[in-house]
C-alpha cells in the first residue's frame, strides 16, 4: 500500500488518505440504521487510541520538525507561536458558537437540541486540524524532508480514522434519540466529517508550495491537535472508562512514537 501512494502526487494522496478518514467517520455515522447504541468501551478505546497517537504525531511529525527547519537564534520563537495560536483554534471556535447559539431563542428551551449542535459544530471544527496534520505529513514525506516518512503519515490518518468511526456514531446517535430520521442523522454524521479531505489537500500544497512559513503551519496543526487530544478525546474516552482510555493512549502514542522515530 504504501508503494501505491508513493507513486501518486502528494495532494492527491492526500485527499485519498483523507477522503479514508472521512469515511470511517461515515461508517461510524452507519451504525444509526443498526444499533441505538454502541459499546462504550470499545468507543472509548478508540478514542483513548486515537488521542495517543495524535499526541505523539503532534511532537515527532509536526512540532520537532518546525523547531528544526527554524535559523537563527530564536529557533523556538515561530513554532511556539504557532502552537500557541493552533492551541487556542478549538477554544475561540467553542466561545464564538456558544455565544452564537445563545442569541437563538429557539435553542435556549431545548438544552438536548443545543448539545447535539454543540457536539456536531466541535466535531466538524477539530476535524480541520486532524486533516491538515495529515496533509502536511504526506506532503513533508513527497518532499522527502528529513524526519518525514510516508509510513508515519499514513499511521497518523490510521489513528485519525479510528477515533473518527466512534465520534461518527456519536454524532448521528444522539441527533437520532432527538427526533432525526436516521437518514438525516447518518448525513448530518458523515458531514462533520468532510472538513479533513479539504484541509488535507491544503495541507499538503502548504508542504509543497509555502516552505518559508511552514514551520508556522506544522507547529498551528500540533497545537490545535494537542487541544483536541486535552480538551475533547482524552475527557471523553476517561469519562467512564479511566483506565481503559490511559491504555488506548498509551497504545496510540507508543506505536506512533516508534514508527515516527524508527523511520523517519
Amino acid at each position: 500500500m504504501v508503494n501505491f501512494f508513493e507513486g501518486l502526487h502528494p495532494v492527491l494522496a492526500a485527499l485519498l488518505v483523507t477522503l479514508f478518514t472521512w469515511f470511517v467517520t461515515a461508517l461510524g455515522a452507519s451504525t444509526v440504521f443498526m444499533f441505538k447504541s454502541l459499546n462504550k468501551k470499545v468507543m472509548d478505546l478508540f478514542l483513548g487510541f486515537g488521542a495517543g497517537v495524535m499526541i505523539a504525531a503532534s511532537f515527532w511529525s509536526l512540532l520537532a520538525p518546525a523547531i528544526e527547519m527554524e535559523t537563527g537564534i530564536y529557533t523556538w520563537l515561530i513554532p511556539a507561536i504557532g502552537f500557541g495560536i493552533g492551541g487556542m483554534f478549538n477554544i475561540v471556535g467553542d466561545k464564538m458558537l456558544d455565544k452564537s447559539l445563545a442569541l437563538k431563542n429557539k435553542y435556549e428551551d431545548s438544552s438536548s437540541i443545543k448539545r447535539s449542535i454543540l457536539l456536531v459544530s466541535a466535531v466538524t471544527l477539530h476535524n480541520v486540524p486532524e486533516g491538515m496534520a495529515v496533509g502536511i505529513a504526506i506532503g513533508r514525506a513527497a518532499m522527502g524532508t528529513p524526519d518525514s516518512s510516508l509510513v508515519g503519515a499514513l499511521l497518523l490518518a490510521f489513528g485519525i480514522a479510528l477515533q473518527n468511526f466512534p465520534e461518527g456514531a456519536a454524532v448521528a446517535l444522539p441527533l437520532r434519540r432527538e427526533g432525526y430520521s436516521r437518514t438525516k442523522s447518518f448525513m448530518v454524521g458523515q458531514a462533520s466529517g468532510m472538513p479533513e479531505p479539504i484541509a488535507g489537500v491544503l495541507g499538503a500544497v502548504a508542504a509543497i508550495t509555502l516552505e518559508g512559513i511552514l514551520p508556522l503551519f506544522l507547529s498551528f496543526a500540533a497545537g490545535a491537535m494537542i487541544s483536541v487530544c486535552t480538551g475533547d478525546l482524552i475527557p471523553e474516552s476517561a469519562n467512564s472508562n479511566k483506565n481503559l482510555a490511559i491504555v488506548g493512549v498509551v497504545i496510540g502514542f507508543v506505536i506512533m512514537m516508534t514508527f515516527d522515530v524508527a523511520l523517519g
